[in-house]
C-alpha cells in the first residue's frame, strides 16, 4: 500500500506539472473531447465499484475499494486539461469557457474531495468511505448540474 502512495502521490506530481503542456497535444478539439471523456468513463467506472460497495450491492473488500479509490483519485486530475478553447463540445455546456473560474474551482473541489476518499479507502474503515464517498458524489452532481448538458 505505501509503494502505491508514493506512485500515486508521484503521477499526480507529474500530471499537475504537465497539464499547462498538455493542451498541445492535442491535434484537432474531437481529440480533446474524447480524451475528457475518456477519462471521465474511466473514473466513473472505478467510482461505481465502490458505489455499489457503499450502497450494500457488493461485498467489502478493502483491497478492491483502495484499489478503486487510487484510480478515481488519479483519474481525476486528467481530464481539465482538455477543456482549453477552442474544446467545446461534446456534453460540456458553453459555462465552462464563459465562467471558467467557477469551473476550475468545481474541479478543484472534485479532486480534493478524491484525495480524501483515497485516503479513507486506503485506511479500510467503511464508514469514513461512505462519507468521503458521497462528498466526492456531491461534487460530481454540482459539476455536472452546472456544466454539463442535460
Amino acid at each position: 500500500m505505501k509503494l502505491q502512495k508514493i506512485v500515486l502521490a508521484s503521477t499526480a506530481t507529474v500530471l499537475a506539472i504537465s497539464t499547462g503542456f498538455a493542451f498541445a497535444q492535442f491535434q484537432k478539439p474531437e481529440d480533446a473531447i474524447k480524451y475528457r471523456q475518456s477519462a471521465f468513463t474511466v473514473m466513473a467506472n472505478s467510482f461505481s465499484k465502490i458505489g455499489a460497495i457503499v450502497k450494500g450491492e457488493a461485498p467489502y473488500n478493502k483491497d478492491e475499494v483502495a484499489k478503486n479509490a487510487a484510480v478515481v483519485a488519479m483519474i481525476s486530475t486528467l481530464p481539465w486539461q482538455a477543456f482549453g478553447p477552442g474544446t467545446e463540445g461534446g456534453k460540456a455546456q458553453s459555462d465552462i469557457w464563459s465562467d471558467n473560474a467557477k469551473f476550475k474551482a468545481a474541479s478543484d473541489k472534485m479532486q480534493l474531495a478524491a484525495i480524501d476518499l483515497n485516503k479513507a479507502a486506503q485506511s479500510g474503515d467503511l464508514d469514513s468511505i461512505k462519507k468521503a464517498f458521497g462528498a466526492v458524489g456531491t461534487t460530481c452532481k454540482g459539476c455536472h448540474d452546472d456544466f454539463r448538458k442535460k
